[in-house]
């Protein structure tokens, strides 16, 4: 007899295969002696749509709302209805006797697997490959150790509760905003409240008021001091003519050393990466969205096998990693790491490390290289970026602390004090390992750190500067001081970057004040999950919610309407952690899911009540005097991601075309990226400074040139905006379906 392995996609089942001698090419699996590997493509199966139930659910009508099924059916994804054929053929051969699940390590991997099998219905044993890489060592340790499918169903049932509630609150929801006002307006437990930060963001910044500070600066012996407050330690005040007042005091004045302060100090590396905090340095150092790092991640794990799991939520890794860490050095250390890794391959490792902690380990560990021999010219340009972040962020923490001397002046002038401060490195330690490679750029973005103060403006001076050799009691003369004036800045726009750090971190978002709520949210990653966040974003911009201005996000007026019509407690992130709070319980056997969905259901029927007796508009302000080819309505001009598009205002027409979308094109004046404009032959490039180029005579440039774009490009943007068009945008039921994509959906 023989085990059926179901892998969660082609290439991985491709790298098991390989290890469990399986050479026999199938009909959608791979065959052995003892094993036959199939795969999944992603899901295979999904919940039911709503019309599955009842044909009269075709109409989107508030009669018949809300929609409850009593038990939820699956249905084959019709795309790949065919491999799931192959797959249900694989599990009910009869030398078949045993079902391994090798899909990913996680809540929404348990999933894929057990739809397809409780849609096949199987009836065979299962035992659970749990594995964080797919090196060939990894796959034949993990094969090892099967656990028995039974362990893991407490969080397949926390998988399937949280379906069924996106499901019925996002699509109820959704339907019923939409027949309300007769306009495309989907809603989620996640998307929605991720809206409702950035509109809180852009009012904070709409209602801000600048004040001017001020701030008094001597210079001296090469330095720069600033004045600072006795009584509050600010080194500036809103109050000019305080500022005046001192600065009259001290001119022509010396001053005296009263304070030479030499303090030793050590600062350890950043912690590893976690798929949020990779997405947040890619967004910030190459502009990646968190969707392409994910994909350049997922190609780095997959094909390349030199990076574990990127899925992780966790920055840390388990005790029993720690025997690997020599392998995975002498793995990594080629190229530009040659001598850095090699100078930790012969050193021990650092004892009690503080990367090392199994209780902050959920499903996976934090992303490091594997096993698995590098070859770096076999990767693109964005491969060998993400990759570098990852392995520098590796080294660091294997290095030691980066130590420095904190030296810091005091210096009377009268009553006034100054102060100045600079750093003398003594061992570069982990930063060695950034050298040129901005190794202080490990801030955080969030909205705790943006700049709303004077005594953050004024600083202690540059910490970098050269201090002179002074004494305690030193004569300092020849000071000339100067006023400095400066006004408080409002929070910035979020960018990708903070909007995943905002997502993950929604605490200060929360109206309700509640701290067991807000431990909950942290303690479960916010708002979505690492797998899911990229996607929503996604979404968010795809459904015309959202839009960029350069790096910054801003909503759309489609957005601003959406959430002054939709239901409060769908805009508050404690929705969300109180769901979580419950499914982590539900994973755990501590709470039956009847119990969980007995409280969606009732919620979602509320929902729809407030939903129908709600009181408002909604209106297009984005018309043109363009009209739909297909039904003659009044075309809408919205913006995506990286395009503009006219799209028909019926939901039900689903007519769209792009006018102009942002290319990889460069300018040959400014060197920004072009916007390509125009149908067939006419299209046109079109640059911000002004610049205009015929796509024909762009394309013979750049032929002269030697580089660029060629014809494969051209035809492959001409079927993307083919493919564009044919796809229902409007399409009411497939937009509501968009995001719940059954992980952690919306």
């Amino acid at each position: 007899m023989k085990s059926l392995v179901i892998a969660e996609k082609p290439s991985v089942a491709r790298d098991i295969a390989r290890v469990l001698k399986c050479k026999k090419q199938g009909n959608g699996f791979i065959e052995g002696d003892r094993y036959v590997v199939t795969w999944g493509l992603g899901h295979l199966v999904t919940l039911a749509d709503p019309e599955d139930y009842d044909r009269k659910y075709k109409e989107w009508k508030m009669e018949h709302l809300p929609m409850m099924p009593d038990h939820f059916r699956l249905e084959v994804i019709k795309q790949t209805s065919k491999q799931y054929q192959a797959v249900k053929a694989q599990i009910h051969r009869k030398d078949v006797d045993q079902i391994i699940i090798a899909t990913d390590a996680g809540r929404e991997g348990e999933l894929v697997a057990r739809l397809i099998l409780k849609k096949a219905n199987s009836q065979k044993p299962v035992k659970r490959l749990w594995i964080s890489s797919v090196t060939d060592k990894a796959i034949w340790e993990g094969f090892g150790r099967l656990k028995d499918g039974k362990e893991y169903e407490p969080l397949y049932d926390a998988a399937m509760c949280r379906a069924e509630a996106d499901w019925l609150v996002g699509i109820n929801a959704t339907r019923a905003l939409t027949c309300k006002y007769n306009a495309q307006l989907s809603l989620g437990r996640v998307q929605t409240p991720t809206l409702a930060m950035i509109a809180k963001r852009e009012e904070q910044i709409k209602n801000f008021v600048p004040k001017p500070y001020y701030g008094i600066q001597a210079k001296a012996l090469g330095m720069t001091l600033a004045w600072q407050d006795k009584k509050s330690k600010s080194f500036s005040t809103f109050d000019r003519a305080r500022a005046e007042e001192i600065l009259s005091k001290v001119k022509g004045k010396d001053g005296q050393v009263t304070q030479v302060k030499r303090i030793p100090k050590k600062t350890v590396a950043p912690l590893l990466y976690d798929l949020t905090e990779l997405q947040r340095d890619a967004n910030k150092r190459f502009d990646y969205s968190a969707k392409e790092t994910l994909n350049i991640m997922q190609r780095l794990y997959e094909n390349h096998k030199v990076l574990t799991y990127p899925r992780t939520d966790s920055r840390y890794l388990t005790s029993d990693i720690v025997p690997t860490l020599k392998e995975r050095l002498k793995a990594c250390s080629t190229g530009p790491y040659r001598v850095l890794g090699g100078q930790l391959a012969h050193r021990p490792l650092p004892q009690a490390p503080a990367f090392v902690d199994d209780k902050k380990v959920g499903d996976h560990h934090a992303i490091i290289p594997t096993e698995q021999f590098v070859q770096l010219d076999h990767m693109t340009v964005d491969e060998r970026r993400i990759y570098d972040l990852v392995v520098r962020r590796f080294l660091a923490v294997l290095y030691p602390p980066y130590e420095y001397e904190q030296t810091s002046l005091t210096i009377t002038v009268g009553q006034e004090t100054f102060t100045a401060s600079g750093n003398v490195t003594k061992n570069m330690g982990w930063k060695a390992v950034y050298e040129g490679e901005g190794a202080g750029d490990f801030d955080d973005d969030g909205p705790e750190n943006q700049n709303n103060g004077p005594k953050e403006a004024g600083g202690m001076g540059n910490a970098g500067q050269s201090l002179p050799k002074v004494h305690e009691g030193d004569a300092v003369k020849g000071l000339l001081f100067s006023m400095t004036e400066g006004k408080t800045k409002p929070p910035s726009h979020f960018t990708e970057s903070a909007l995943l750090s905002a997502m993950e971190n929604p605490a200060a978002y929360m109206e309700s004040g509640n701290k067991a709520m807000a431990k909950t949210l942290e303690q479960t990653g916010g708002l979505g999950t690492v797998a899911t966040r990229a996607d929503i974003i996604e979404k968010l911009f795809s459904s015309f919610l959202l839009e960029k201005r350069g790096k910054e996000i801003f909503l759309t007026s489609k957005a601003r309407q959406l959430l002054a019509l939709a239901p409060e407690d769908l805009k508050k992130p404690e929705m969300t952690a109180d769901w979580e709070m419950k499914l982590s319980r539900i994973a755990g056997g501590s709470l039956k899911r009847d119990v969980f969905m007995g409280e969606i259901r009732r919620y979602s029927r509320d929902l729809i009540e407030e939903i129908k007796s709600g009181q408002g508009s909604f209106h297009h302000d984005n018309l043109t005097s363009r009209k739909c080819p297909r039904c003659g309505r009044r075309l809408l001009l919205v913006k995506g991601k990286n395009s503009e598009m006219l799209v028909c205002q019926d939901r039900e027409c689903g007519y769209r075309e792009t006018i102009s979308r942002t290319s990889n094109a460069r300018c040959p004046n400014c060197h920004k990226k072009m916007e390509l404009r125009g149908k067939g032959d006419g299209q046109i490039f079109v640059c911000r400074c002004g610049y205009k180029e015929k796509l024909n005579s762009f394309v013979e440039r750049r032929k002269k040139e030697g580089a660029g774009v060629t014809k494969r490009d051209v035809n492959r943007y001409l079927e993307q905006q083919k493919k564009e068009a044919k796809e229902p945008l409007n399409n009411a039921f497939a937009k509501a379906l968009a995001g719940l994509k059954l992980e952690d959906g919306e």
